[in-house]
C-alpha cells in the first residue's frame, strides 16, 4: 500500500452547459475563419473559381464583427465562462492568423521565402495572444479593465485581407502581384509578403502600446 495522498479527481462539466451567450459569438468567429480557409482551398481546387474568394472577403469581416460582439455581450450579460478567454484566443488564431496567411498563399504568395514569412506571421499572432493571456491580469486597471494592448491586436490583420481584396479587384494576383517578385538564392520572394512581416512584428512589439477601448 502506498502512503502517498491520492490525487483529487478532475471536475467534469458539460461543455454546452458551460458556454455563456458570449461564447457562441466566439464560436461563430471561429466558424467564419474555418469557412474562409475552406473557401481558399476550394478556390485552388475548383480552377480558381472567384466566387470562393468573395466568400473569404465576406467571412473574415463577419468574424471581426462577431469577435467584437462577444466582449460586448459578456459585459452586458455580466457572464463570462471559465474557458471564454482561451476560446477567444483560439478563435482569433484561426480567423486573424491562419486564415489571412492561407489567403495570401492562395492569391500568389507561394514562394519559399513567402512561406517562411507567412509562418512567421502566424507564429507572431499565436505569441501575441499567449502573451496577452499571461499579462492581462497585470495590465488590469482599478476598474478591472485592461487599459492597453502591448503590440497591435491580432484582428488588425484584417487590413491585410482588405489589401489582398484590392489586389484581386485590380487583377493583381498570382503572376501579376503588386511589386513583382525577387529570386533570392533557391527561393522566390514577393515583396508584397513583407506587409505580413510588418503586421506580425507589430503584434509582438513590446514598446507599441495601443489604448484598449
Amino acid at each position: 500500500m502506498s502512503d502517498q495522498p491520492s490525487k483529487p479527481k478532475p471536475k467534469h462539466f458539460s461543455m454546452l452547459r458551460s458556454y455563456t451567450p458570449a461564447d457562441f459569438f466566439t464560436l461563430g468567429n471561429a466558424a467564419c475563419g474555418t469557412g474562409a480557409i475552406f473557401a481558399c482551398l476550394n478556390h485552388l481546387v475548383e480552377s480558381r473559381d472567384e466566387r470562393y474568394l468573395w466568400w473569404v472577403f465576406a467571412l473574415l469581416p463577419v468574424a471581426f464583427v462577431l469577435d467584437s460582439l462577444d466582449g460586448f455581450v459578456a459585459r452586458k450579460t455580466r457572464r463570462q465562462s471559465l474557458i471564454g478567454a482561451d476560446l477567444d484566443s483560439l478563435a482569433d488564431v484561426i480567423s486573424f492568423g491562419v486564415a489571412p496567411a492561407v489567403l495570401g498563399f492562395t492569391l500568389g504568395l507561394r514562394g519559399g521565402w513567402d512561406a517562411l514569412v507567412l509562418i512567421y506571421f502566424v507564429a507572431c499572432g499565436v505569441s501575441r495572444l499567449a502573451r496577452f493571456n499571461v499579462t492581462a491580469e497585470s495590465l488590469t486597471d482599478e476598474r478591472g479593465k485592461v487599459a492597453y494592448f502591448e503590440g497591435t491586436p491580432i484582428p488588425t490583420s484584417l487590413a491585410l485581407v482588405f489589401l489582398l481584396m484590392a489586389a484581386h479587384m485590380t487583377g493583381s494576383t498570382n503572376d501579376t502581384l503588386w511589386f513583382g517578385k525577387i529570386i533570392i538564392g533557391p527561393w522566390t520572394l514577393h515583396p508584397l509578403v513583407l506587409f505580413y512581416a510588418l503586421s506580425g512584428s507589430a503584434m509582438i512589439s513590446a514598446t507599441l502600446r495601443i489604448p484598449k477601448p
